[in-house]
């Protein structure tokens, strides 16, 4: 148990370094999500056009 404890303390810099780590993955998932999210609403938006045209 100590040992786990010691990983995350990481001689004192585990507050920067989990820090550091939980940032960065926060921007990589951001940077995975932001394209899809912004092909649905074109698609979303692109579709609202095409119904306004029909009628």
């Amino acid at each position: 148990m100590s040992n786990l404890a010691e990983f995350f303390a990481m001689g004192g810099h585990g507050p920067y370094v989990w820090t550091a780590y939980g940032l960065t993955g926060a921007v990589l998932i951001l940077l995975f999500l932001t394209p899809i999210l912004g092909r649905r609403r074109l698609v979303q938006a692109e579709a609202r056009r095409r119904r306004r045209e029909e009628t």
